[in-house]
């Protein structure tokens, strides 16, 4: 087998090592968090389409990981106690819409946001209802499909091109795959806000003249490198290093460095790695990324389910209704999108550990900002939130909506390299009717 295939049958994982190894090497950097991002603009890739009139500019999407109880949050029901249990239900600022009493502060800024409470799964697996509540697809043997963020980048480039368009907080690097479209099209994972874009400068043990003749290095053996492999993947892969070294010495660096923010807006948005990442993905939109995901798990309540969505729901509370109250007052809500989506729902009955397990068939979503209405509820469910009585909405119609707000060509199709077409929503329609 030649050298050309060799390099070509090799994974994206693969790829991804030989190229932080180089960088680790040869440049006194590590460029771990650019790879996937950092040489997908529009520049390279081709213009992005015209957006739609009014549209969104960006998304900031929370994941709610391990699937969020719907009963004990957005969609009560407090006429059915055998159902409800001791979650306290409250009115909010949006007329005839009462939520969880676990969420005060949310029922504060409900009159900015839409809820979905139609949603439907048919995956009541974690890693599979993920998967599909991400990318639309359910998951299939011979094809890794692309993330939702992934779709936005595809579709819209970058707004600034010197610091990446979709950046994942916190959560699995899954979530923020470019699967069949390239690594370019990818995420770039981040831990933790607090340590905000780690190794993104030239390391204290290389001086700057080092580091030019390193760069002069790397450009010779890269030259031969090119000669041998003329793979598109490899070009892609060597404008990594061009966009790593604009990064290192741009102004918009500062973006992940949330320290730079006043202790107040700290507290505003909770001491917590949910809400400093919720803090990190304002500012990151307020420097024109496209995509931004938050991850806050720890809702698979089998056991305990009152106690522990309480303890979720403060750390929930203070971040959404801090974010979207900060949005507003900067002026930012009706350019940004909020979605907060979970890969599925939690029983209406209560089993012997006081506990609700895997629910599919119903369970809420909601978005705010981006031109979405306020105060306003699609879908509902029966009197025990067992079954969706009207307004059914899948994964893939959320994804097609989000979209929507962003000015996405919905209906685009991206061919697969094995000659496949998908959608952003798998052909699925947006709810137009939440748009104000």
């Amino acid at each position: 087998m030649s050298d050309n295939n060799l390099f070509q049958k090799g994974d994206e994982v693969s790829r991804r090592q030989f190229m932080i190894g180089a960088a680790h090497s040869y440049l006194g950097v590590s460029v771990l968090p650019m790879l996937g991002a950092a040489v997908g603009t529009s520049n390279l890739f081709g213009a992005a389409p015209p957006m739609r009139p009014r549209a969104a500019k960006s998304v900031i999407y929370l994941n709610m990981s391990g699937g969020m109880s719907h009963l004990d949050t957005f969609d009560p029901k407090p006429e059915n106690k055998d159902v409800q249990g001791p979650t306290p239900v409250i009115d909010t600022s949006a007329d005839n819409v009462q939520i969880s009493g676990f969420l005060p502060k949310t029922a504060a800024v409900m009159k900015h946001i839409t809820l979905f409470r139609g949603m439907r799964s048919n995956q009541g697996a974690h890693e599979q209802g993920q998967y599909l509540l991400h990318r639309s697809y359910a998951p299939r043997g011979t094809i890794v499909h692309p993330s939702l963020g992934a779709w936005v980048m595809r579709l819209s480039g970058r707004r600034n091109t010197t610091i990446p368009g979709f950046v994942s907080i916190g959560g699995s690097s899954e979530n923020a795959t470019g699967g069949f479209m390239g690594a370019k099209y990818g995420g770039v994972p981040l831990g933790n806000a607090n340590s905000g874009l780690k190794d993104s400068k030239r390391a204290h043990s290389v001086s700057q003249d080092s580091f030019e003749r390193r760069l002069s290095l790397a450009d010779k053996m890269n030259a031969e490198f090119h000669g041998r492999f003329k793979q598109k993947q490899i070009k892609t892969y060597h404008g990594l290093y061009d966009e790593a070294i604009k990064l290192m010495t741009s102004e918009d660096l500062k973006a992940f460095d949330i320290k730079h923010e006043d202790n107040k807006v700290r507290d505003f948005y909770g001491n917590n790695s949910f809400g400093q990442g919720c803090l990190l993905a304002r500012r990151l939109v307020e420097h024109q990324v496209r995509f931004v995901e938050v991850n806050l798990g720890g809702w698979d309540t089998h056991n305990d389910n009152f106690v522990a969505v309480e303890a979720r729901c403060q750390i929930l509370d203070q971040a959404l209704a801090g974010l979207i109250s900060d949005l507003e007052r900067r002026g930012m809500l009706d350019s940004t999108l909020v979605a907060l989506g979970t890969e599925f729902g939690r029983t209406p009955d209560i089993n012997g550990n006081t506990g609700r397990d895997h629910f599919p068939r119903a369970f809420t979503t909601l978005m705010a900002g981006g031109g979405v209405k306020g105060g306003f509820v699609y879908g509902e469910t029966d009197r025990k939130a067992h079954t969706v009585k009207e307004g059914i909405v899948t994964p893939g119609m959320f994804n097609a909506t989000i979209g929507h707000a962003v000015g996405l060509p919905t209906e685009r199709v991206v061919t697969s390299p094995s000659g496949r077409p998908f959608t952003i929503g798998d052909e699925s329609k947006p709810v137009k009717e939440i748009f104000a």
